[in-house]
């Protein structure tokens, strides 16, 4: 049987926790960008692991209750969102288009940097049988691609490859949630 004592520390245990995940709650919302675990225990004056307990309860919780938001871990850092399934729904108040904000072309570029990274300029024209250098130059501008380095080969090309920004954009952890090259190219046809 438990003590008063022991029911009163189990009880302050669960309030803290509770005020901890309410104010990674608070810091996620506000955020910009993703946001680290390892930030948020900095921000926060608390343990790692306090946070990513805080973090898990999150998730559990958005999920228990069928939230239309959304805990997802985007780039390594987490930001609330919508439900994926409820992007439509969203899209109809917001009264808007998907965005285009980015050419056919730099799509194509990117696409064939994402999945071949780290990639140069002559590589991209061999798979895409035409030039594609105002299109890096755009997906550069945007920040969806970075330089990496040099390929060791005659001429010593630059390689390109994806930049955590593209990660952030497109709702991903990392390239292993890219959709594979096959069910990539049924999306197209």
């Amino acid at each position: 049987m438990e003590t008063q004592t022991e029911q009163q520390s189990e009880e302050r245990q669960v309030r803290s926790t509770g005020e901890l995940m309410a104010m990674v709650e608070a810091l996620v919302f506000v955020a910009d960008e993703p946001i680290t675990v390892r930030t948020l225990a900095e921000i926060l004056e608390e343990e790692r692991d306090a946070v990513e307990a805080a973090v898990e309860a999150l998730l559990s919780e958005y999920d228990d209750r069928e939230s239309g938001l959304q805990l997802r871990e985007i780039a390594g850092g987490w930001q609330l969102a919508t439900r994926t399934e409820l992007h439509e729904t969203v899209r109809k108040f917001l009264r808007t288009k998907p965005s285009a904000k980015l050419s056919l072309a730099a799509l194509e570029t990117l696409a064939v940097i994402a999945y071949k990274q780290p990639v140069t300029i002559p590589e991209i024209l061999d798979i895409r049988g035409v030039q594609s250098a105002s299109a890096i130059k755009t997906l550069l501008e945007k920040r969806l691609i970075v330089t990496k380095g040099h390929k060791e080969t005659v001429g010593r090309p630059m390689q390109y490859g994806t930049s955590r920004e593209f990660l952030v954009r497109f709702g991903l952890r990392d390239l292993s949630e890219l959709p594979s090259i096959e069910d990539f190219e049924d999306l197209v046809q």
